[in-house]
């Protein structure tokens, strides 16, 4: 122990490790806009310099740091570049990656005041600045996640808690058993990890009532049944593939007059609400009850960071509650009773120092931006016959098809063989489709042209090789 315990102070003080971590970084960044978007295969091969037994010796730390940088950085995947759209990933603002890099030499964790009064504050902050931003009622709280896959099961969380006690029913203490039912409604191009959210708290996927969705993808405003003060209503902010936004100002007016829970899976498009020029499309989200939203999507926040927002402060606390005798409460907010988690990373420090940087106007021309090269994005593969664009891009999201499933599938590998860019595949409306998803603040119109090049280049080779 003594031995160990000396070496890691040495480590310490010394800070080799931390300097050469910080030059290998650099220069990982210095090639990152540059370089192939996906690992070569040499790369990927010599993945295999991981596989051994686990040691029984101690390491030399620096031949630690110096083999994860030689072998793991030319296998990674440079989504903070400006060409990878393959899923709604985004790149990192410069200000909020430093902001990391000191916090995880602080090491905060965030379930109480009194384990990091710094998180705490900034947390109570950022909570007043996202109200403003997303014009969402004054009542309304935040809690800090890892992403809106937790998000949304925090706001069906805070739903399921107020839907049963509108029936007299207290989940926590009664659990579901003889519980009285809760309808629950939901677009049928809903994403997965709404249903997977929905199955996790026990609604059963089975319970659903799938309501059609118009060429867009959006939910069908006139076909959602009349609703009560026990309905769950599920929209979307952004179509996973389409990226349209559902009608808010119709659907959430009627919902809030009867007392029906509305949930906003706004994971990527909610940040609409902050562009002048898009604000449109989220015209009436402040009616909902509870959004999820990601930091590391649209925002462009370093991973992981994702947000739920909640106007019913005690439904989303009970169905979060914490007890235990060795808790430190404060009178100012402890994290711990608007989030699943206990433990949990400080991962308000870089989502704050993001804000802060941009500030409402930068906020605008970085989401704008994004939607701006969708759209060239669109103009540009529309002038290449063979490409086919089949959604309205309202958004950041480009749905695009060849003349057959067949060709589609070919033309995403060999784009992804060409490793200019890199997209991935979806099936939309009976369809194989390119999907893609541009969401770094990085992205030129010269990224653009060049992987609207290779769209080009992996089609004449598809389309070479066989007579179709």
């Amino acid at each position: 122990m003594a031995f160990i315990q000396e070496k890691m102070f040495a480590e310490m003080q010394e800070k080799t490790i931390f300097k050469k971590s910080l030059e290998f970084g650099s220069k990982y960044i210095d090639a990152s806009f540059d370089r192939n978007v996906y690992p070569t295969e040499e790369a990927i091969q010599n993945l295999d310099w991981f596989n051994e037994l686990m040691p029984t010796e101690t390491a030399n730390p620096v031949d630690v740091i110096e083999k994860l940088n030689q072998y793991g950085s030319p296998a990674t995947v440079s989504q903070i570049g400006g060409r990878y759209f393959g899923f709604v990933n985004g790149s990192v603002v410069p200000t909020g990656l430093a902001a990391k890099l000191l916090s995880t030499f602080w090491d905060q964790n965030t379930p109480m005041y009194v384990t990091s009064p710094i998180a705490a504050q900034l947390e109570n902050v950022v909570q007043e600045w996202l109200k403003s931003i997303f014009k969402l009622p004054l009542e309304t709280v935040a809690g800090f996640v890892s992403g809106s896959s937790t998000a949304n099961l925090c706001g069906l969380a805070a739903a399921r808690f107020r839907l049963l006690q509108n029936q007299g029913w207290d989940i926590n203490q009664k659990g579901f058993y003889h519980a009285p039912s809760i309808r629950v409604i939901a677009g049928k191009e809903a994403h997965s990890t709404v249903i997977k959210t929905i199955g996790l708290l026990g609604f059963g996927n089975d319970n659903i009532q799938f309501i059609d969705t118009d060429e867009q993808g959006r939910i069908r405003a006139d076909l959602i049944p009349e609703l009560d003060n026990k309905t769950l209503l599920i929209l979307a902010a952004g179509n996973v593939n389409s990226g349209s936004f559902d009608n808010f100002s119709a659907i959430c007016h009627k919902a809030k007059a009867v007392n029906a829970w509305v949930h906003i899976d706004g994971a990527f498009g909610l940040w609409a609400s902050a562009v002048k020029k898009l604000k449109y499309l989220t015209t009436g989200i402040e009616y909902a009850n509870s959004w999820a939203v990601d930091g590391h999507k649209t925002l462009n926040t370093p991973y992981d960071s994702g947000i739920i927002l909640c106007s019913d402060k005690e439904a989303l606390m009970s169905s979060l509650h914490m007890s235990g005798g060795y808790l430190v409460l404060s009178d100012d907010r402890d994290g711990m009773f608007y989030t699943p988690e206990m433990s949990r990373r400080a991962r308000i420090i870089e989502l704050w120092a993001t804000l802060k940087y941009l500030g409402t106007s930068g906020i605008d021309q970085l989401v704008l931006g994004l939607h701006q090269r969708a759209k060239q994005f669109e103009a540009e593969l529309s002038n290449i016959q063979g490409f086919t664009i089949l959604n309205d891009v309202a958004f950041n999201q480009v749905v695009v098809s060849c003349a057959t499933d067949e060709i589609t599938t070919q033309v995403i590998q060999e784009i992804q063989r060409e490793r200019v860019c890199w997209v991935g595949g979806s099936t939309w409306k009976s369809k194989k489709v390119i999907r893609i998803s541009v969401c770094s603040w990085a992205t030129t119109e010269q990224d653009v042209t060049l992987s609207v090049k290779s769209f080009k280049s992996a089609l004449d080779k598809v389309t070479g090789k066989k007579d179709f």
